[in-house]
């Protein structure tokens, strides 16, 4: 199961250096607006102590981390809705990921235009939103009518969905985000195929050449992105003789947490140890389906060992002597952390 991000944000603000240094992929990073026209993509892996444990007293022949994919997306201006500066074609990109990561510009430079002259984080992100709240109206606006129509048929679903863009749209227009939106699980399945862009979980990261700054805002991740792509060129004697941190790790998990992701393994008899990602709440043949598609359909059975239960014992085989590998059925959901090996 795969999951993107989407990293989003005015032109110049520094999108491409961060995915540079997530990615350590080589883009185009230009002191001028649109130096990244198509959406360069990545993947990244998530920072996962406990697969290292579980891999320390395996010793498997390959150890696996779950992943996350990220896209770096053109910059958007005011107007991107009416398609000022190919914004129609970005918004669209947005569409495409689970979740976004909005960079806001914190640092001042001479050399490197804003193209709206001045420092101002809060501006800036009422840019965006207001870019996102008007292209889910005008979404809104183009299927309600025709759901309208449809609703004389008695199809109860779409009854409900017309109530519910009735009630979104109402939110909308008060120029809130559908993602602050209370909406119950079976709401949230009814307007899916829509793929609203306010409806996805955001990050704020302030890009300051000081962590200190005093442009700093409540929810927002403070980095310096500059100086985390000149970390990730590095070697890892060289960050260690230097004493360097990155804080790119908790970036990456706080990406993770608010797609409301988990994380299980497998052993594959000690073959290989590997991290899958779930969404929380999955039930166990959910979670067998990400290994493989055959094994939720032929799901019968999983039996699970929470990891540090398993790190402690030492060994899979002495769990299961000493009655510690639980087998559980259709209904288990899935915990952070459980160690798997499914039956079909």
């Amino acid at each position: 199961m795969s999951f993107s991000v989407g990293i989003i944000g005015l032109p110049n603000v520094g999108k491409s250096t961060l995915f540079r240094a997530l990615t350590k992929k080589e883009v185009d990073i230009g002191p001028y607006p649109f130096t990244t026209i198509k959406p360069n993509h990545g993947i990244v892996t998530v920072p996962d102590e406990r697969l290292e444990k579980i891999s320390e007293i395996i010793k498997p022949e390959k150890t696996t981390p779950t992943i996350i994919e990220f896209v770096d997306i053109a910059g958007l201006v005011k107007g991107a809705h009416q398609g000022k500066g190919l914004g129609n074609q970005f918004l669209a990109h947005i569409r495409e990921c689970n979740a976004i990561l909005e960079i806001v510009r914190g640092f001042e430079d001479i050399n490197i235009e804003h193209v709206e002259k001045t420092i101002d984080p809060k501006r800036d992100v009422d840019i965006i939103k207001q870019e996102l709240i008007i292209k889910d109206l005008e979404t809104i606006e183009r299927i309600l009518p025709k759901a309208e129509k449809e609703i004389k048929g008695r199809d109860k679903e779409i009854q409900k969905k017309v109530k519910i863009l009735r009630r979104l749209q109402e939110k909308l227009y008060q120029e809130k985000k559908i993602y602050q939106i209370e909406l119950p699980e079976e709401e949230l399945l009814l307007i899916k195929e829509f793929q609203f862009l306010t409806a996805k979980p955001t990050i704020y990261v302030l890009n300051v050449k000081n962590d200190k700054s005093s442009l700093a805002q409540e929810n927002f991740l403070v980095l310096n992105l500059k100086i985390e792509r000149e970390i990730s060129e590095l070697s890892e004697s060289e960050i260690k003789e230097l004493e360097l941190k990155s804080q790119l790790d908790r970036l990456i998990l706080a990406c993770y947490d608010i797609l409301d992701l988990i994380t299980f393994y497998t052993i594959a008899g000690g073959k290989e140890v590997r991290a899958w990602t779930v969404k929380k709440g999955s039930l166990a043949p959910q979670a067998g389906g990400v290994v493989h598609s055959d094994f939720e359909e032929k799901f019968i059975r999983a039996e699970v060992i929470f990891w540090d239960q398993l790190i402690k014992i030492g060994s899979w085989t002495k769990a299961r002597e000493q009655g510690l590998i639980k087998t559980m059925g259709r209904e288990y959901g899935v915990k952070d952390g459980d160690v798997m090996e499914f039956k079909i």
